[in-house]
């Protein structure tokens, strides 16, 4: 483990990297400033490493640019339609960080702040007390995020949160892969473990619907190239400028594969496995055209996220799995991306 400093926020608050080597060689880096995944180096085919994570060099960049770039989510991630809930006959009012409604926990949430680091095998946990209203949410929340990388090159984040009052809590981490370390990942092929979709409206929140991806463009079951359809004349797609949409995963176990994928430059591949009821496949539309890491080029579709989750907007979903943590109750996700070669 090597702990070196990564530069400071515009507030004079330093930031403080930590890289985790495993004894195959692979390593990530993971910033305390949003438990952000800044970069992770897995073998390609050659044997030489790649850095699959999209992310910056400093600090001020992971502060000033949006995207979200590798860091974890929450309170609640993806989006809360009207920035608002009720709970035990209590409406709460959240933070809107999006139009009228919340995403990704807010202006301040989870990938803002600041959380404590110790040691553990293979890796690092990151804690932080969420104190009551953060954000417009209820309760104290004791929030845990343990980030491990195995000798065989298992990526895991295991989540865990405890409240004090009745909440609302769904984490995830929300890093961009490329798979190739360079330029667009349209030449991807990605495998959904998916039959069904919630569709959105016009802000990209739930309309309620579990629908069939079966003849449509959001198809993934077989697996496909991500660029084949991502310019498809569909509704869904056009309302969000490509693939940004929540896989509802079709094995129900508490344990069970969402995602696999592959590039076939590199021969890396990736397979996500997590014991969450759902998926958000975002095709990086909206990355804004920049530099990133030693210097090399940011653009729209340069790396995909693949975000498990509790559905989007649960809080306001009855018919969605809950994403509501009662008083004196513990939250407990994880998932994993298992790297190999082929």
């Amino acid at each position: 483990m090597e702990k070196f400093p990564f530069g400071a926020l515009s507030d004079g608050r330093e930031v403080t990297a930590y890289r985790y080597r495993n004894a195959s060689g692979s390593e990530f880096v993971v910033l305390d400033y949003g438990v952000t995944l800044q970069s992770l180096l897995v073998p390609g085919r050659d044997g030489k490493l790649v850095d699959v994570i999209l992310g910056y060099d400093t600090a001020k960049e992971y502060e000033e640019n949006g995207g979200f770039f590798g860091a974890c989510i929450g309170r609640v991630c993806n989006r809360i339609g009207k920035s608002s809930f009720t709970l035990d006959g209590v409406k709460y009012d959240l933070v809107p960080s999006e139009g009228k409604n919340q995403l990704h926990g807010g202006t301040q949430g989870f990938d803002r702040r600041f959380f404590d680091v110790a040691e553990v095998e293979n890796g690092l946990r990151f804690t932080r007390l969420s104190p009551d209203g953060e954000e417009g949410f209820p309760g104290n929340v004791n929030v845990a995020i343990t980030v491990t990388l195995s000798d065989d090159n298992v990526l895991t984040f295991a989540y865990e949160a405890k409240t004090d009052k009745a909440t609302a809590v769904s984490l995830t981490n929300h890093a961009y892969y490329n798979l190739a370390g360079e330029g667009d990942m349209l030449d991807h092929e990605l495998k959904i473990c998916a039959s069904n979709f919630t569709p959105v409206d016009a802000e990209s929140i739930p309309t309620g619907e579990i629908a069939p991806v079966a003849g449509t463009p959001l198809d993934f079951t077989a697996g496909k190239i991500v660029g084949t359809d991502i310019g498809a004349d569909m509704e869904q797609m056009k309302l969000v400028g490509g693939f940004d949409h929540n896989f509802v995963l079709d094995d129900k176990a508490e344990w069970k594969k969402a995602a696999e994928l592959w590039c076939p430059r590199t021969g890396i591949a990736m397979t996500v496995e997590t014991t969450a009821p759902a998926m958000q496949f975002y095709s990086g539309n909206f990355i804004t055209a920049k530099v990133g890491k030693l210097g090399a080029p940011l653009a729209p579709r340069y790396g995909l996220c693949l975000e498990t989750q509790i559905h989007p907007d649960a809080v306001n979903q009855p018919g969605f799995p809950s994403a509501f943590l009662p008083a004196g109750g513990r939250y407990e996700s994880r998932t994993s991306y298992t790297f190999t070669v082929r």
